[in-house]
This record gives structure tokens, C-alpha cells and sequence, in this order.
């Protein structure tokens, strides 16, 4: 669905920046699995529903959205477009969607809030607990609505496609701002190998922002998840870009959901690219989807209004689909629809 808006995208980028965006860990297995994953899928659907005129809308964590489909957390965005982030968060606005910052973001948040609409916040919890205290307090009084806490990356992956091109350094004049300490230096993002469920309890500890565990693939972490009180899970492999080889995120999420047992919101991001996909990822246990390179693709194209035709497409697809499986809204999207594999 989104062919034509990829190749107009790759066209205009410097080629390392495609790559940036494009590419992931190692061969990219997990990059290319989660798609194939999503091709894998097979629907059966009902007919004489009688849905009527479709309501996509849905409420997560609070925050009220036109479809169940949010703006996953992506990095550098003023590589794409020179507005960067303050498209995205423009686009994002317009289409109904939540907006989830990147920590790696090129635009300060309390920029991105003022043009945004509800918006959350992606976290990479620092070493230095001092500065991930004062970033957390600096989201919340820019209005941030959840923080979407990254689990998967005790270690940067390794990305061949960066280190063929050199691309280790954003360009002059760019930085990630929402990294700026009390002295206006700017940090690099710390990984944490040290990192473990007593950090969320601590993050728990300083905010009353709901929190969504970000990378969680595997059933016993999703558990343990709900043992922390975190307020959601988000199944997750990094789009590919941590571990190659990982399983592909529709693929985890039965049994994370199974794991879960709908005592948290779950949400699942990796490889959608159409209406059906997010069918079918509601009929295998997820409340909603995120949305990367897509996103990306139209705010290289066209901006925020790039990123605006983008989300709509992908609304549109899905009002479609729902109509076709017999569905008149996202909550009547149930397990039987998908066929055993």
C-alpha cells in the first residue's frame, strides 16, 4: 500500500539517511521477518453483519484517538524533513493519532507539545538517575501524557548499514535536544546493561505518568510486567534494529496477550503496513498499533501534511477492512477472524 510512497521517499533522502531509517541490526532478519510475518496472516471473515457506518475511535491510557493506530517513536526526524519533529507532531494532530516522542528527537518536546496533539514520551531510563529524573519532570510539565519506557536495549545493535556509510554523527546543527542537561550540554543516549525491573519500581516512584514497557517479546516479561504496574505492554523488537533474529512482533504477541489475560492495554508496532495488518493484529490480542517508517516515508514526502496522508491511508485501509471482516468497530475484532496457523 505504501510502495509508491517509500520510493518517492528513498528518492529524495541522502542515501545515508535512507539507511538510517530503512535499515536495522545485523542481516535484518527481524527487520524483513516482520513483514513477512504480517504476509504469513490469513483472515476469515464473517459476512451479514450489518456493521453499518464504521467507528474507529478508541480511548488508550485516557488519551482518545480517531483509530487505534499511534506514531511510533522514531529518531532524528529533521533528517527527513527540515521541520522535522514539529511536522510529525503537525501531521500526527491532524490525522487523530497520538504522537510518541523519541528521546533521540532533533526538536525539543516543549516545541513538539505546542503543536501536537496528546503525546507521549520515549524513554531510554539513564545510568545517571539524576538526569533521567529531571527529563522525566521536564516531559511532564511540557504536558506529555505516558511515558513509553524502552526495555529492549541494554546495548546498542549493531547497524551495518550505518557503519558502511560512516554515519555515526548527526549533522552540524542538529543534536538530540530533549538530551541537554541543567548546563544546556548535550549528552549522548546512555544504554544501561545494568538495567533491570527495579528500575521500573524506581521510574514508577517519581511520576504518576502511566507507563508502557516497551520491547517486551517474551510471556514471562509480560507477567512480570503486570507484577510491576506498569499500565501497558508494547510488543516490540526495535523495528529490528537491536536484535537480528528476533521473532517478529505479531508473532509474540498471542502469547504475551495470553500472558497479559486483558489486565493491561497491549500494543504492538514491527512491520504494518495496511488496514488488514492492523486487523489482524486486534483479532490476535493487541488494543491498538504503532506506525515507524510509514510515518517517516510521508514526512520526507510532504511534510506534515505527508505524515497527515500517511495515518489517514492507514485509517482508511483499516475502516475497510473492518467492513470487509464484519466488524463495526476495532473492540469487535475477535480471535476467530484470524485463521490458525
Amino acid at each position: 500500500m505504501f510502495a509508491e510512497l517509500r520510493a518517492r521517499a528513498r528518492a529524495g533522502l541522502e542515501p545515508a539517511h535512507w539507511d538510517f531509517y530503512a535499515g536495522g541490526a545485523g542481516a535484518e532478519r527481524t527487520v524483513h521477518g516482520n513483514e513477512e510475518a504480517f504476509e504469513r496472516i490469513r483472515l476469515v471473515p464473517r459476512v451479514l453483519r450489518a456493521t453499518g457506518p464504521r467507528d474507529l475511535r478508541t480511548t488508550l491510557l485516557g488519551t482518545d484517538l480517531a483509530a487505534p493506530i499511534l506514531v511510533a517513536p522514531t529518531a532524528f526526524h529533521r533528517l527527513a524533513h527540515p521541520d522535522g519533529e514539529l511536522a510529525t507532531a503537525r501531521g500526527a494532530a491532524a490525522a487523530g493519532s497520538v504522537l510518541v516522542v523519541s528521546m533521540a528527537a532533533t526538536t525539543p518536546v516543549e516545541a513538539i507539545a505546542a503543536e501536537a496533539g496528546p503525546w507521549w514520551f520515549q524513554l531510554y531510563v539513564q545510568p545517571d538517575r539524576a538526569f533521567t529524573t529531571a527529563l522525566v519532570r521536564r516531559v511532564e510539565a511540557a504536558g506529555c501524557r505516558a511515558l513509553v519506557v524502552s526495555a529492549d536495549s541494554p546495548v546498542f545493535g549493531r547497524r551495518e548499514r550505518d557503519h558502511r556509510h560512516g554515519f555515526h554523527d548527526l549533522p552540524a546543527g542538529l543534536v538530540c535536544e530533549n538530551m541537554r542537561d541543567a548546563t544546556g550540554a548535550v549528552r549522548a543516549i546512555a544504554m544501561d546493561d545494568g538495567l533491570g525491573w527495579d528500575g521500573i519500581d524506581w521510574l514508577r516512584g517519581i511520576t504518576t505518568l502511566p507507563i508502557v514497557l516497551k520491547g517486551v517479546l517474551h510471556p514471562a516479561d509480560a507477567e512480570l510486567a503486570v507484577e510491576h504496574g506498569v499500565a501497558g505492554v508494547l510488543v516490540s523488537n526495535h523495528g529490528g534494529r537491536q536484535l537480528d533474529g528476533a521473532i517478529a512482533s505479531i508473532d509474540a504477541l498471542p502469547a504475551v496477550a495470553k500472558a497479559v489475560g486483558g489486565r493491561l492495554p497491549i500494543l504492538v508496532d514491527g512491520g504494518v503496513r495496511c488496514g488488514a495488518d492492523i486487523v489482524a493484529a486486534l483479532a490476535l490480542g493487541a488494543d491498538a498499533v504503532l506506525v515507524g517508517r510509514p510515518v517517516l516515508w510521508g514526512l520526507a514526502v510532504d511534510g506534515a501534511r505527508g505524515v497527515q496522508d500517511a495515518l489517514s491511508l492507514l485509517r482508511e485501509d483499516l475502516d475497510r477492512a473492518l467492513a470487509l471482516v464484519g466488524a463495526r468497530r476495532p473492540a469487535d475484532v475477535t480471535p476467530d477472524l484470524v485463521a490458525p496457523r
